[in-house]
């Protein structure tokens, strides 16, 4: 956000690294903002995507789970069975998931005439490249550093807004909690830079701060971390980079990403005996029915519902039909239920049409934000590249220096990219006088 006058050494080096994080996020902020809010309507929009698959005739009776499963696999030769998706009406489409070549293949049945309504290849289903477009740019690790990159430099862009934001001595509330409309040029894009700030701060920090856990780099340092203090307990349930962490490639989710495991033969009967026992258990849909990795082995099934307090894992025996276990939310560790909440509102899930009006909001003030301050950059930008020029020995108090170690800590790349900046400022500062100059390093004068 743009300063508000009474500059001060401290007070204009806060506003130049604002203005470093703005010029480097605000691409990254627009493209978030819009492929975050495509996101937030999934569910909406996948049930427009799917609804030539929700009111099939009924015509005759239903065909056994088995036969559904041999029709799928019919349908890609060479697969085997991934996950049998639970079907909540009647006269909708089963949908199953087969595997092959390492990729998921997701086959639409009819499921009484067992007719092939569709085969979809998993990563390819729309909300699928969206989801890979908003965390990883489609560029698999690269991108979701870049991605968790520019979320740390926002963090640092809103903090050091709220910072240069606070009305010190101004009267009145225009231009500090509302925009003055009427005003022209530079005030009017400065009001409206500033309060769409003030106002969408608090939400887009939670948005980013609930999103790191899927970052590569975040995310594994946080499974490093649970690992190294004894707090993780069973797998996670959120992808890392665009692919499962490690710890779960052995647990109920394995598989998602692109990395199965082999499932074992599938004996007759088995699967309808385990969609006998879940039916009345009233696990949240979209229910998941995972065949056993090894012979003898329990089924797995697990809630993949977007509201993720409402999940539960399940074992069932497939030759008897029994529970053998139940694990819902309410028995997860804290850390992951924390996280669990988190995503839940990050993906607009826990709150219902709320969460995602409030999302949406939030994501435009986003690149209302971001768009007003690149005005603001070009039109007062006068030689170079227009940041604000450094000036002498800024003042950093204590309280600063420690905030700054804390966010360097909690956010690697953060602290990383700041001592990879701070080293290029002070090299082209001493050996490329035209270059700092240009880039505000040294005062126009010098």
């Amino acid at each position: 956000m743009a300063p508000i006058s009474r500059p001060s050494l401290g007070y204009n080096a806060v506003w130049r690294w604002h203005f470093y994080a703005g010029l480097f996020c605000v691409p990254f902020v627009i493209w978030l903002a819009l492929t975050g809010t495509i996101y937030l309507w999934k569910p909406q929009i996948e049930a427009w995507l799917d609804r030539p698959y929700t009111h099939l005739a009924t015509t005759g009776p239903l065909a056994s789970p088995d036969a559904q499963v041999a029709a799928a696999l019919r349908a890609v030769p060479g697969a085997t069975l991934h996950k049998y998706v639970l079907p909540q009406r009647d006269d909708a489409a089963v949908q199953i998931l087969v595997t092959r070549d390492h990729a998921d293949k997701r086959v639409y049945l009819d499921q009484r005439s067992l007719a092939v309504l569709n085969v979809a290849t998993e990563e390819q289903r729309p909300l699928r490249v969206v989801f890979h477009l908003h965390g990883e740019l489609l560029a698999g690790a690269v991108g979701s550093y870049l991605v968790e990159i520019a979320a740390c430099w926002a963090i640092v862009m809103l903090l050091t807004g709220l910072y240069l934001w606070w009305p010190r001595g101004r009267s009145g509330l225009a231009g500090v909690l509302y925009p003055r409309l009427r005003s022209n040029g530079r005030p009017f894009w400065r009001d409206l830079h500033a309060v769409a700030g003030i106002w969408v701060s608090l939400f887009a920090l939670g948005l980013i701060l609930t999103g790191l856990p899927w970052a590569k780099g975040w995310g594994s340092y946080l499974t490093e971390v649970r690992q190294l203090t004894g707090t993780a307990r069973g797998p996670v349930d959120w992808s890392i980079g665009g692919k499962p962490p490690a710890d779960a490639m052995s647990g109920d989710h394995a598989g998602h990403g692109g990395m199965m495991m082999a499932s074992a033969p599938i004996r007759p009967g088995e699967l309808a005996r385990v969609i006998a026992t879940v039916r009345p258990l009233a696990v949240a849909p979209p229910v998941l029915i995972s065949p056993p990795t090894r012979p003898g082995a329990p089924w797995s099934v697990a809630s993949d519902a977007a509201d993720r307090p409402l999940r539960s894992d399940l074992k069932v025996d497939g030759e008897t039909g029994a529970l053998l276990s139940r694990i819902d939310f309410a028995e997860r560790h804290w850390i992951d239920r924390v996280i669990g909440y988190g995503v839940a509102i990050h993906e607009g899930a826990l709150f219902g049409i709320v969460n995602q009006l409030l999302g949406t909001a939030t994501a435009l003030l986003l690149v209302l934000l971001a768009v007003s301050g690149v005005v603001m950059w070009w039109r007062r930008r006068r030689v170079g590249l227009g940041a604000p020029t450094t000036l002498p020995r800024p003042a950093f108090g204590a309280g600063l220096v420690v905030a700054i170690v804390a966010l360097g800590l909690y956010l690697p790349m953060f602290g990383l990219t700041l001592i990879v900046v701070l080293a290029a400022e002070a090299i082209v500062r001493r050996s490329m006088p035209g270059a700092a100059r240009w880039l505000g390093l040294r005062a126009a004068t010098a």
